[in-house]
């Protein structure tokens, strides 16, 4: 998925060291289907148009279904379509985490944080969290402390400026990063992709419509460093 997966595990014991093992091998297998960056994948495939949606893996159809959701959830700022080529990374990568995480729980782990190039679902805790500066390379522009912390940020500390309004087809540059913020155990893949929406939609949109969703909290850096948040972000500072 083009990025970088990490795992911090707090309760370590045999069960636990083979369903890390069995983690591993789950995202492995999540981006040969899903990975737009590999010719070979389901997902190129069905793009390039040389493999009907039908005769897909299932997952790609169960992926569309919730990404159409999220299209619903977000007014259309979301899209599995960006640019016009499929690509649901903006739900598959915060979905793998959380299988990633199922399997951990499964195997007894009551203590673990899985990072998916920044997106991160965490379990029991307390945890901190550091959301990285997109204008500073190793710097941090907030710390967030909780339990069962759950991370997204959208933006162009990783990979530039990639996310695509889906209302005008050109990329979205009146934010340089957008984090969203919960807790709660299973909620990445769709805190993810709202994330990408809200970046989509714009700080004075992405914020307001941030607001208005349950138990969510945002904070977005502007291209001049300024620093916008929603009214309740305080209470995960760590």
């Amino acid at each position: 998925m083009g990025t970088v997966f990490s795992f911090a595990v707090r309760d370590p014991s045999p069960a636990v060291g083979e369903a890390l093992r069995e983690a591993v091998a789950r995202l492995h297998a999540i981006d040969a289907l899903f990975s737009p960056y590999r010719e070979e994948s389901e997902v190129s495939r069905v793009a390039r148009g040389e493999l009907a949606l039908a005769d897909a893996d299932p997952q790609l159809t169960e992926v569309l279904e919730r990404c159409r959701e999220v299209a619903t959830e977000t007014d259309g700022w979301f899209t599995p379509y960006p640019g016009g080529r499929l690509d649901p990374s903006g739900w598959v990568k915060g979905w793998a985490v959380t299988e990633a995480c199922a399997l951990l729980c499964q195997a007894g782990s009551t203590e673990h944080c899985v990072n998916g190039g920044g997106d991160i679902q965490s379990v029991g805790g307390p945890w901190r969290i550091g959301i990285a500066d997109p204008a500073r390379s190793g710097e941090l522009a907030a710390v967030l402390a909780g339990r069962d912390l759950v991370v997204a940020t959208s933006g162009t500390a990783e990979r530039g400026a990639h996310v695509v309004d889906p209302h005008s087809g050109e990329a979205a540059t009146d934010l340089l990063s957008l984090t969203l913020v919960t807790s709660g155990p299973g909620r990445l893949a769709r805190t993810d992709a709202w994330a990408t929406a809200a970046f989509a939609m714009g700080p004075e949109r992405g914020l307001a419509w941030a607001e208005r969703q349950p138990d969510l909290e945002a904070l977005a850096i502007l291209p001049d460093g300024t620093r916008l948040a929603t009214n309740g972000f305080l209470r995960f500072a760590g």
